[in-house]
């Protein structure tokens, strides 16, 4: 009777297992597209297509750099970058943590969200910096030693509406 038990149990934790599967990956595919996420890693594969047998198109060379992603297909999700390029990247090479980059030629960070502030650091095109925080107008970011705040229409990374705190 012990062995029924314990085989009736085994049987009734995989049902139940089972069971909560379809609710588990239906939780997952709830996050809004699209999105913006960034990369985790140093060096990440951007491919043609939702899998491994994809060729790779590109690779990113640049940990934290934002993308957004615009479709999701399995555990591959495709994104767009900061120069409208699209591809497809194994989610597990993306994180949440929000980030932005440098779309201007040249833009200050300011100590203060005003334009006649400190200026703290002047920041190259491509640079990428760390999200604080974002109001209507500017983003308090974090990069390379310096943090302050940089006008939202000289980065990638925030949507035109988005409040970040």
């Amino acid at each position: 009777m012990l062995i029924s038990l314990k085989k009736f149990s085994v049987f009734g934790l995989f049902v139940a297992i089972l069971s909560f599967l379809p609710l588990m990956a239906q939780a997952q595919q709830q996050l809004p597209l699209p999105r913006m996420v960034s990369l985790r890693a140093e060096e990440v594969n951007v491919r043609t297509g939702p899998g491994v047998q994809y060729p790779v198109k590109w690779i990113f060379k640049a940990k934290a750099m934002p993308v957004e992603i615009i479709a999701e297909y399995d555990t591959w999700r495709k994104i767009r970058d900061s120069e409208g390029e699209e591809g497809w990247i194994h989610r597990a090479m993306l994180t949440g943590k929000r980030a932005l980059v440098i779309i201007d030629a040249e833009t200050k960070m300011m100590e203060d969200p005003i334009e006649n502030s400190a200026i703290v650091a002047r920041l190259a095109m491509g640079i990428v910096a760390e999200i604080d925080e974002c109001n209507s107008s500017w983003c308090h970011v974090n990069t390379r030693g310096y943090d302050g705040w940089v006008a939202r229409t000289a980065v990638w990374g925030v949507y035109p509406h988005e409040v970040i705190q």
